[in-house]
């Protein structure tokens, strides 16, 4: 075989020690995509404690309190009411979180995250329960301490007190965090 026949070779299989010019690396997570991923723990985490202590009960008054799966404690108090007829509940709901864990894993780099929560936050809308109804929720914090990680590969993040106010429309999240704006589908 000539040189120039498994220079050929070599070049066809990649193993010629150039780079494929046509791949991209990935792009870094800046502030705003760590926001965004920050925002989607903080969506996420309200949505397990939610899931935990108060779906499947009664409709009305709510004051339940539970450990937090990986640590920390939360209290979620407040009025859900449900409308059967578009398969909706509708909040109006207050959380408090004392350092609670919550954690994901997923193949997309901005849907991984690692942190701890606390701080209260207020929650009213509608949470979609059958799919004639759409999640249309507005989240509201004076104070929120966020610590961990987010996105793949993890990056270190922490926001301490900060203001939060965020609002939630199908499957799209979107406000402030520290006064910073971010967006993410859920």
């Amino acid at each position: 075989m000539t040189f120039h026949r498994v220079l050929a070779l070599l070049a066809a299989f990649g193993l010629a020690g150039c780079s494929d010019e046509q791949a991209e690396p990935s792009a870094p997570c800046d502030e705003e995509c760590q926001d965004a991923t920050a925002g989607r723990a903080l969506r996420e985490t309200m949505k397990l404690v939610y899931n935990i202590t108060l779906q499947g009960n009664p409709v009305g008054p709510q004051d339940e309190t539970t450990p937090c799966p990986l640590g920390g404690q939360a209290r979620v108090f407040g009025n859900a009411t449900s409308n059967p007829k578009f398969g909706s509940t509708e909040v109006s709901l207050t959380y408090e979180l004392a350092a609670c864990h919550s954690l994901s894993r997923d193949d997309e780099p901005g849907e991984n995250y690692d942190v701890v929560v606390s701080g209260t936050v207020t929650q009213k809308g509608t949470l979609a329960v059958q799919p004639t109804a759409t999640t249309a929720l507005v989240m509201q914090s004076a104070s929120i301490t966020l610590e961990g990680n987010v996105y793949d590969p993890p990056i270190e993040y922490s926001i301490a007190a900060c203001v939060v106010e965020v609002g939630q429309d199908g499957n799209q999240l979107s406000g402030t965090l520290c006064g910073r704006e971010f967006g993410v589908g859920l």
